[in-house]
């Protein structure tokens, strides 16, 4: 059920900032014999029974190897028979890198052949997307159309992640049944019991699979051992499990099954016709053994790590520190009282732990200024001694932030520039061209200046030189975009005081012309005694 992509690093020089568990499902899949039809290829004429509208499907994910254009399977679901809406029990446990964008493929295959080799199976359809993505959707759930044939929707596939827990507890049990429903035509039943696990969001997400038991209605089911954090995540409060004895549908919490009370079956389609309806049966936990180990929470902290982007170096800055000194010190010339609001954005923060997207970097919630962009750079390099940096990577929420602000004051008295300092990841692409149409009336830009080896396609889309950035419908009134890659400007002879200079240089080069285009969108003229701009904000995100 598990899988690890050591692998892709043998020296094993990158800490993942958690383990992410990936859920595959889908809605509607394609049969493969509909596909054949829709393709215009010929459909066998004996396939006429319902069992032509079904498939078998087998869900592989491939990830993109870092720097690299080549996919290498990561791990095979298993197959589920005669299904257009297969929800997988096998998972994808992936680590997950916050610093980098980590791209999956999944191809969905309908298998007819005993033969383990892909080429043997038929194509069903493929779906791209980052980990990021799946982690930054509401609820951690994200839908796509299926691709296969274009201009033909092969289905929905749905992808669920969650982080794991480090618990490590580990659950043995037997469950059996009794007087169960009558179910087969000519025998009796054959049930099994299918485990849901409760998300956060409401709702249920399958983990555990019993076998199928033929002709009997008191059931008892092998033995199981099944991670706990397969079960609830190590939240023993949350353990809620469903069991599923088609058509019949039970539920109860954990706190429930420890007493070993027999809990009701219930078919909720008998229970709204029959008014005497008491239940379809019950089911008992036969035997149950948890063995609970030490957990230990917390993984090393990326930026003690030198292959981290955020590593602190007592010799010299990193890439992050450097682009904030280097733009920061020149734009500072133009605000009268030197105080930056700063923010970070993309952590865990004490002592709770909870996720942000946008937090002070001086800790403060009240006051987020720091005196000069020297205050700035202290209060970042004590933010990654205090919190735990983690995705997905969200741009949306600082620059909506920073557009509140300068939605405040439109009469060119004050302009504002925000700073934002990223490895390239974006998780929340369509919400931040959104906020970069919305703020592009406002009197504010944005620099944007990337770090580290990965591409940044990305960001160059919302660098509207060429292309106007869009969302809805609706074009940026302004390019209000600056972006550059700051391993353009690294000087090869080291010198870091150089490359600062170019990156300041021309990263800066816009702001003037994005300035005066907002003035003259509003009728502002300049005033005579006017040496240099007005009052300008600077909000950098790290």
């Amino acid at each position: 059920m598990m899988a690890s992509i050591g692998e892709f690093d043998p020296l094993n020089t990158r800490v993942p900032a958690t383990k992410i568990e990936v859920t595959v499902s889908f809605s509607s899949l394609v049969s493969f014999y509909l596909l054949k039809s829709l393709s215009g290829l010929s459909v066998f004429p004996s396939l006429k029974s319902p069992l032509s509208l079904l498939s078998f499907p087998v869900v592989v994910l491939y990830l993109q190897a870092v720097g690299t254009k080549e996919w290498r399977e990561f791990g095979r679901t298993e197959v589920i028979d005669n299904t257009r809406n297969p929800d997988f029990v096998r998972k994808f446990v992936l680590d997950f890198f916050f610093e980098e964008r980590q791209n999956l493929r999944f191809d969905v295959y309908n298998v007819d052949s005993r033969s383990c080799n892909i080429s043997k199976y038929d194509f069903l359809g493929q779906t791209f997307c980052t980990l990021g993505e799946i982690i930054g959707s509401t609820g951690g759930r994200l839908q796509r159309t299926l691709s296969g044939i274009p201009g033909k929707k092969c289905g929905v596939i749905i992808l669920t992640a969650e982080e794991l827990s480090n618990c490590r507890d580990i659950a043995t049990m037997q469950l059996c049944a009794n007087k169960l429903d009558k179910k087969d035509f000519f025998g009796k039943s054959d049930p099994f019991l299918v485990f849901y696990r409760s998300n956060e969001d409401g709702t249920f997400t399958i983990c555990h699979k019993t076998e199928v038991i033929k002709n009997t209605l008191n059931p008892v089911w092998q033995p199981f051992t099944i991670p706990v954090r397969a079960l609830c995540n190590g939240d023993y409060d949350r353990w809620e499990h469903s069991l599923r004895m088609t058509p019949c549908f039970y539920k109860c919490p954990l706190n429930q099954i420890f007493p070993f009370l027999p809990p009701q079956v219930l078919n909720p389609k008998k229970k709204g016709k029959k008014k005497k309806y008491i239940n379809s049966g019950t089911v008992s936990m036969c035997d149950l053994l948890i063995l609970i180990y030490p957990c230990y929470d917390g993984l090393p902290s990326n930026p003690s790590q030198p292959t981290s982007l955020h590593y602190m170096n007592p010799y010299q800055m990193n890439a992050y520190a450097m682009a904030l000194k280097a733009v920061g010190e020149i734009i500072q010339d133009y605000d009268s009282d030197k105080l930056f609001p700063a923010y970070g954005f993309g952590a865990k923060l004490p002592p709770d732990g909870k996720i942000s997207h946008a937090f002070p970097l001086n800790g403060d919630n009240e006051n987020s200024n720091c005196v000069g962009i020297e205050g700035v750079l202290e209060s970042y390099f004590q933010s990654l001694r205090t919190v735990q940096l983690y995705g997905p990577t969200n741009f949306a929420p600082v620059i909506n932030k920073v557009a509140n602000c300068a939605a405040e004051i439109t009469d060119g008295s004050q302009y504002f520039v925000l700073l934002m300092i990223t490895d390239g990841v974006i998780s929340d692409m369509v919400q931040t061209k959104e906020a970069v149409v919305n703020a592009s009336s406002l009197p504010l830009s944005i620099i944007i200046v990337g770090v580290g080896p990965a591409e940044f396609d990305a960001m160059e889309e919302l660098d509207g030189d060429d292309v106007r950035v869009s969302s809805r419908g609706r074009l940026a009134e302004r390019d209000i975009v600056q972006f550059v890659p700051f391993r353009d400007y690294i000087d090869r002879s080291g010198n870091q005081v150089l490359s600062m200079a170019r990156l300041a240089k021309d990263v800066l080069a816009e702001i003037p012309d994005q300035l005066l285009s907002f003035m003259k969108s509003r009728g502002v003229e300049p005033r005579p005694s006017m040496g240099t701009p007005p009052t300008s904000a600077l909000h950098p995100h790290m």
